[in-house]
């Protein structure tokens, strides 16, 4: 049994929500790696949190607004690769697959440092 307020982070890390990507969506601190980037957006797409994906949308191809369907169940992310995204680079991939009630979503992500923040550049899905 989950306690209140301690419930697992659904990116797929073993911590709990607040002390993972919870932090991050308050805003407390910025994702250090591509892939933490990465993992804290699915996070927010699971959890409906639409400003936090536009707020980390590099501003060059940030949508004027984003529509999130409340009806998708996410079930699940698996990093398949990832090249550079550390704090030595100033760009990124992650190729990740994420799972849904019906589906998978596989995509392959470029992110940028921005101002000294990663933030999601765009993607190729397959």
């Amino acid at each position: 049994m989950v306690r209140r307020g301690f419930s697992p982070c659904p990116c797929g890390l073993s911590g709990v929500y607040a002390e993972c990507c919870g932090r991050f969506h308050r805003g407390e601190v910025r994702a250090p790696s591509a892939e933490a980037l990465m993992r804290s957006r699915y996070c927010a797409f699971v959890r409906q949190d639409g400003a936090y994906l536009l707020r980390t949308w590099h501003p060059r191809t940030r949508p004027a607004r984003l529509d999130l369907d409340p009806t998708t169940r996410w079930t699940g992310l698996e990093i398949l690769d990832t090249t550079q995204g550390t704090a030595f680079h100033t760009t990124g991939t992650v190729t990740f697959r994420a799972s849904y009630a019906g589906g998978s979503l596989h995509e392959r992500s470029r992110f940028e440092r921005l101002d000294g923040a990663w933030v999601y550049v765009d993607g190729d899905v397959s």
